[in-house]
C-alpha cells in the first residue's frame, strides 16, 4: 500500500500488545517504526520521536494522539498560521468529539472565558474569526510544535509517566517566551467521549499516582519560585505518621506514611527538574543512536 502522506511519519510503539507493529511494517513500510519493549509512558516515547524527527532536519513536529484523526490540510493550515505569527510554540487544532459533532469536552474548558475570553464571543456574536487564539494550556492530542521551541524548551519531562507532562510543558513554553494557541480554521478528531472515567477511591492506589502528579506540578512549575512549604508538608505527615501510629490508628498511619514517603522521593525530582528546565536547551530529546 503505497501511503500518499506528504509528511514523514513516525509511530512510536509503546510494547503494544496488538497486532499494531505487524499491520504498519505490512501496510506502511515508508513509515519509520520505532518499536520498544516495555511502556516508556506518553512523554517520553513522544522525546524519542521527537528527537528522531529532528535530527532528520524537521522544522516542525505533529503529536498526535493514537485516538485522534485529522481532517484535510489540519497540519498545513498550522503551519501557514505560525509562518504569519510565529512567537508560538504550540498550535493546537480545535479538538472534535469523535464523531465531530461538538466540541471535545475537555477541549471546551481550555477555550473558555478564562482561557481566552474572546473565543466563544466571538463565534457567537459572529465576530471576524481570529487567525489564532492564545490560550494557557491545551492537552496534547494534537500539539504542533516549532523546531525553534524544541530547541529552547526541550521535550516532555521524564517524571510524568502519563498524564501532566503537556501541563508541565505548557508551563515551561510559557516561561520561555512562546505562547499557547488554538487555530480555528485547523481541527482534529479525539475519539474519546464514550471513554469510562476512572473512579479513585480514597487512599487506593490511583489516589497516591494522582497525589503525586498533582504535587509535580505545582511544585515543578518553573514560572513560580521554589516554595518552601513542600518541605512544611514533608514535616506534618511525618508527625502525623508518628501520632497515629502511636495511636495505634494504624489505617491512617499507613495512609500518611505513603503521603510521606511520596513527598520525600520526589523533592529531589522536583528540584531537578526545575534546575534542568530554567535552562534553554534540548531538554530530554539527546539519546545516543543505536
Amino acid at each position: 500500500m503505497e501511503s500518499t502522506n506528504p509528511y514523514s511519519v513516525v509511530v512510536v510503539d509503546n510494547d503494544s500488545c496488538d497486532d499494531t507493529v505487524s499491520f504498519i511494517k505490512e501496510n506502511y513500510p515508508d513509515i519509520a517504526l520505532l518499536q520498544h519493549n516495555k511502556n516508556l509512558g506518553f512523554g517520553q516515547a513522544n522525546n524519542i520521536g521527537m528527537s528522531y524527527a529532528l535530527k532528520q532536519g524537521a522544522d516542525y513536529v505533529f503529536l498526535l494522539n493514537q485516538d485522534a484523526y485529522l481532517e484535510k490540510d489540519t497540519i498545513e493550515k498550522l503551519v501557514e498560521v505560525h509562518k504569519k505569527i510565529d512567537n508560538f510554540g504550540i498550535l493546537s487544532p480545535i479538538h472534535l468529539n469523535g464523531t465531530g459533532t461538538r466540541l471535545d469536552r475537555n477541549f471546551s474548558n481550555y477555550v473558555n472565558y478564562t482561557g481566552n475570553r474572546d473565543f466563544f464571543s466571538d463565534y457567537v456574536l459572529n465576530k471576524s474569526i481570529k487567525p489564532i487564539y492564545t490560550v494557557p494550556f491545551v492537552n496534547a492530542a494534537g500539539w504542533l510544535i516549532p523546531r525553534e521551541c524544541l530547541e529552547t524548551v526541550g521535550g516532555f519531562e521524564p517524571i510524568f509517566f502519563h498524564y501532566g507532562e503537556d501541563d508541565n510543558y505548557c508551563q515551561r513554553v510559557n516561561y520561555h517566551g512562546f505562547k499557547i494557541g488554538i487555530v480555528p480554521d485547523a481541527k482534529l478528531l479525539h475519539d474519546r467521549e464514550n471513554r469510562d472515567g476512572q473512579e479513585i477511591s480514597y487512599g487506593g492506589s490511583k489516589y497516591f499516582q494522582a497525589m503525586e502528579r498533582q504535587l509535580k506540578l505545582k511544585y515543578a512549575d518553573i514560572n513560580k519560585p521554589w516554595d518552601p512549604e513542600f518541605d512544611d508538608l514533608i514535616r506534618q505527615r511525618r508527625n502525623a505518621w508518628i501520632k497515629t501510629t502511636i495511636k495505634l490508628d494504624f489505617k491512617r498511619a499507613s495512609f500518611f506514611r505513603n503521603e510521606y514517603l511520596i513527598l520525600q522521593r520526589i523533592k529531589s525530582e522536583i528540584l531537578l527538574s526545575r534546575e534542568t528546565n530554567i535552562l534553554p536547551d534540548l531538554n530530554y530529546l539527546k539519546f545516543k543512536e543505536k
